[in-house]
């Protein structure tokens, strides 16, 4: 549970950083933020998987390029179905995909396997 509830305010501060650095990014409040966060780990979880299986053949032909093409469709998605939440275009949602995989890709160094925030100390003698 508590991995849960890490990876969804990791998701929220990639969120919201997408909204303070991206221009066409916006987000109405922090319930908005949320609830977006909680829309994005649910698209992310369903739909996703389906479109990356279908779209396979051109992932590969772009070495995985078109995956940035999918995280800004998961964006964009989201900003369709939540009021508040808004991304003004393509570019916009390509880079504020960006952002929130970036936010999340670095938050995940600290989290392990189990959802629990791990920290490894090395001594050296």
């Amino acid at each position: 549970m508590i991995g849960f509830v890490l990876r969804f305010l990791i998701s929220a501060l990639g969120l919201w950083l997408a909204s303070v650095i991206v221009s066409g990014v916006q987000v109405a409040g922090v319930g908005t933020l949320l609830v977006a966060a909680l829309l994005l780990g649910v698209v992310n979880a369903f739909i996703r998987p389906i479109l990356f299986i279908l779209t396979l053949p051109i992932t590969v032909l772009t070495l995985g390029l078109f995956l940035l093409v999918i995280n800004a469709a998961m964006l964009g998605l989201v900003a369709w179905l939540l009021p508040g939440f808004t991304v003004t275009g393509f570019f916009p949602a390509l880079l504020g995909g960006l952002v929130v995989s970036i936010v999340s890709w670095l938050a995940s160094w600290f989290i392990g396997p189990r959802g629990r925030v791990e920290v490894m100390l090395v001594r050296r003698r």
